[in-house]
């Protein structure tokens, strides 16, 4: 939908900060991971938000936080705080803004509206949060609803309360709907992110959820703690033997293209052009990793 390729831009880690806590937010300057995510909605309290909003205008616009992709959160549409939270991001240094609890594509219209009233760059991104019965039902049209629209961020731990599910370490309960998020962003050329893992103490638990979150598809995990950077960008990043495969089966079509062929066989399975595309698109991402690494510092 936006001019952003998301098959190349690394989205491994996606590490929320309270708007609230100016120290947290100076430190994810010098974090490793790909985006940051301002929250100005549940990680404030009430009587802080005015204040935090301020605070997160001022330093998106100071910068020093490329090349990490930086998104704030806002309040929920129809709250006291939406209006001035999107007028907000929209003069901020921001890439995009967060819409949690998205049930609907009138929901991103009206964001999109409020944020080109307001100025915003064409660039500015909309991330929806798919976090209840009705935005999963409702995601294909979501995905769909607007040019801004950056990606969804599915989240597992509203929707468990809006399902009445119970919380299972193989998320059976929340499965269709992680699919059904997938399919519509990817339906849509959308990036699509991983719910947050809220047991700290669970690092195998952790990893297992970023091992199957990478099985469906997804591009990356919302974060709530900077220790679990790493795991992400582990689990999310093409390893070693992967770029290695991906770069063989390159060779190996190219060879076969040269000698007239327009399939061939690599380690007894066959290569043809899907294989060759998604092993173009795995060595463009582990380049841009190595890029954004060494800008990072």
């Amino acid at each position: 939908m936006t001019a952003d390729n998301a098959a190349i831009r690394p989205r491994r880690s996606a590490l929320f900060m309270p708007g609230s806590n100016e120290r947290a937010l100076e430190k994810a300057k010098t974090l490793p991971c790909d985006m940051v995510l301002m929250d100005l909605e549940d990680g404030v309290a009430p009587d802080a938000k005015d204040a935090a909003r301020k605070r997160l205008v001022q330093l998106t616009k100071e910068g020093g936080y490329a090349p990490r992709e930086v998104l704030i959160r806002v309040n929920a549409h129809g709250s006291e705080w939406f209006d001035g939270d999107v007028d907000a991001v929209a003069r901020s240094g921001a890439d995009g803004l967060i819409l949690p609890k998205t049930d609907d594509a009138a929901s991103v219209h009206a964001v999109a509206t409020r944020l080109d009233r307001a100025g915003a760059k064409p660039s500015m991104t909309i991330w929806c949060m798919i976090e209840t019965a009705r935005g999963v039902l409702n995601a294909r049209d979501i995905a769909a609803a607007h040019p801004r629209l950056g990606g969804f961020i599915f989240g597992a731990a509203d929707l468990s309360k809006d399902l009445r599910a119970l919380h299972t370490p193989d998320r059976l309960p929340v499965m269709t709907a992680m699919q059904l998020t997938i399919l519509a962003a990817r339906a849509n050329g959308l990036s699509v992110l991983d719910s947050p893992h809220f047991d700290l103490s669970d690092d195998a638990g952790f990893l297992a959820a970023c091992r199957q979150a990478r099985t469906l598809g997804f591009d990356g995990k919302a974060l709530i703690h900077p220790k679990t950077i790493a795991g992400a960008n582990a689990a999310f990043g093409p390893s070693a033997d992967e770029i290695g495969k991906a770069r063989r089966i390159i060779a190996a079509h190219g060879a076969a293209l040269a000698a007239g062929q327009g399939v061939t066989l690599l380690d007894g399975q066959l290569v043809e052009g899907l294989h060759v595309i998604e092993a173009q698109r795995l060595i463009a991402l582990a380049d841009a990793i190595t890029r954004i690494e060494g800008a990072a510092g």
